[in-house]
């Protein structure tokens, strides 16, 4: 059984993005492990393993325009299934 099970990644589209502001809020406020937050000041790409991942979506929504969403069940994967 894995402690967070959604791997969770996504692309943020804005203006003025800070990955380190972006990583310090999400580590801070969204329980999980496994964190990327890496890019620049107009386009960050986000990794992370969280059991919620909506509140992922939530906040990087109000970043900027969010797209190339992926939400896949990992514990699905381990067991041989599609996640």
């Amino acid at each position: 059984m894995l402690e967070y099970k959604f791997d969770t990644q996504l692309l943020i589209e804005g203006e003025n993005l800070s990955e380190d502001d972006i990583h310090d809020y999400i580590l801070q406020n969204i329980p999980g492990d496994c964190l990327l937050a890496v890019g620049d000041e107009d386009l960050i790409k986000i990794h992370f393993h969280t059991n919620v991942p909506w509140k992922v979506l939530e906040y990087c929504a109000g970043l900027g325009e969010i797209h190339d969403i992926v939400v896949e069940n990992m514990e699905r994967q381990t067991g041989g299934l599609h996640g």
